[in-house]
């Protein structure tokens, strides 16, 4: 699940955290004229939740910060599914390119 950890905040609640600034495609995304924060990646948790998981919506929540970025909720099925679809984003510059100029296109708009 790298970069990517699944922790339980507590009994029952989980918490998707990615430290921003540290994964091997943050070059690509600042190439592209984006910050790696934590709000842009919660731009990608949603990208991805609509184009590929759309039955993930409303399963867990968004927190993130300038640091980081965090999803959490009580569903951890659906935080590890989401961590499925977000590593291959934040591992492979050929995706994370794909992903943010399709999004760009289509008139998304990343908050970093």
């Amino acid at each position: 699940m790298d970069p990517l950890n699944l922790i339980e905040t507590k009994p029952g609640n989980y918490s998707l955290l990615l430290t921003a600034g540290s994964t091997p495609v943050d070059a690509v995304i600042e190439e592209l004229g984006h910050e790696p924060n934590g709000y842009f990646w919660e731009g990608v948790a949603q990208l991805l939740v609509r184009a590929e998981a759309p039955h993930l919506r409303g399963k867990f929540g968004y927190d993130p910060e300038a640091g980081m970025f965090c999803a959490y909720g009580t569903d951890r099925s659906a935080l590890e599914e989401l961590a499925t679809h977000m590593v291959p984003v934040a591992t492979d510059a050929a995706r994370a390119r794909l992903l943010v100029t399709t999004a760009e296109a289509e008139g998304f708009t990343f908050d970093d």
